[in-house]
């Protein structure tokens, strides 16, 4: 387990999305709110979680066939688009209080995806002027 990536940054940047997702997907479905709320709360739940597990466990030095900074940018764009549909949607509908908390929760989720997609992709930038092509000193 690599405790350093829990105390950094973007590991606390990723459970604080996994836990703001978890709280959406909670106040979606205590609130009876349309069933792609909570399925889209969920599904971020779900995928932040693996990426968080993926390298709190070291697994993307091990298995390198996918380039993991980038699919974890293109989780985090994509969610953060489908997040603003939703949740201003939730915003502005509002049928009761929960969903209400719920889409809020999400516009709070969909500003901790772009944080995150902007901080991979500066690990990227920087992990690559480090690679083989880069002169030495």
């Amino acid at each position: 387990v690599d405790r350093a990536y829990a105390r950094s940054l973007r590991g606390m940047l990723k459970i604080a999305r996994t836990v703001v997702a978890l709280a959406t997907l909670l106040c979606f479905v205590a609130s009876k709110a349309h069933e792609a709320y909570a399925a889209l709360a969920g599904m971020e739940t779900m995928i932040t979680l693996f990426f968080l597990l993926l390298y709190l466990l070291r697994l993307d030095t091990r298995m390198r066939c996918l380039l993991w900074p980038l699919a974890d940018i293109l989780n985090s764009v994509m969610a953060a688009l489908f997040l603003l549909v939703v949740c201003l949607f939730a915003v502005i509908i509002r049928t009761n209080k929960g969903t209400l908390a719920g889409g809020v929760l999400g516009l709070v989720l969909l500003v901790l995806c772009l944080v995150d997609a902007v901080l991979l992709c500066k690990k990227i930038s920087l992990d690559k002027a480090r690679g083989r092509s880069a002169p030495t000193k």
